[in-house]
């Protein structure tokens, strides 16, 4: 069984958070890859315990090969998306959550943008561990919510190609 992992953390005052930016896709892509064989989840705890969730999900260590993360990355601009596998947690703790629990990282994921940029491109990340923390649990203004939803139809495809076609093709189609 193929599984979906959208971090985030669960009660409605998180709803409309970025950190709650991989729970928000997973509920869009859901919709879009019915009848599909996947599943999906969000754990319903808070993200820096998600390991034991995803483990709980998981049919063992061979189900690493069909587990996808779909989680925030501060370090990506707005709308921007990148696949990775095998990779440490880069200081994410819902992911360090994960790795630690699964004893592996050797699965995907897939990172998520949540903040603004310039025309140019360059990113206008908070400064200091307060202000990144205020901005990940504030809300997304509705404009930027737009901007997730139709990310989540390319994310569709994208698992699409990952699960059909193959981790390397989709990295070299998506990256």
């Amino acid at each position: 069984m193929k599984l979906i992992v959208g971090l985030g953390n669960p009660g409605k005052e998180y709803e409309n958070t970025r950190h709650n930016t991989g729970r928000i896709l997973v509920e869009l892509i859901q919709k879009n890859l019915e009848n599909k064989k996947i599943k999906f989840i969000t754990p319903d705890t808070f993200m820096n315990n998600s390991g034991p969730a995803v483990a709980k999900a998981m049919a063992g260590k061979k189900a690493l090969k069909d587990l996808i993360v779909i989680y925030d990355d501060i370090d990506l601009p707005l709308g921007k998306m990148k696949i990775s596998f095998n990779r440490s947690s880069g200081g994410h703790n819902g992911l360090g959550s994960i790795i630690k629990t699964l004893k592996s990282q050797e699965f995907l994921r897939i990172r998520i943008g949540i903040t603004p940029a310039t025309s140019s491109g360059k990113i206008k990340k908070p400064k200091g561990e307060r202000a990144v923390i205020n901005f990940i649990l504030g809300e997304f203004k509705k404009p930027e919510l737009e901007i997730l939803k139709k990310l989540s139809k390319k994310i569709t495809e994208m698992v699409e190609v990952i699960f059909f076609e193959g981790r390397e093709k989709a990295m070299s189609l998506y990256n």
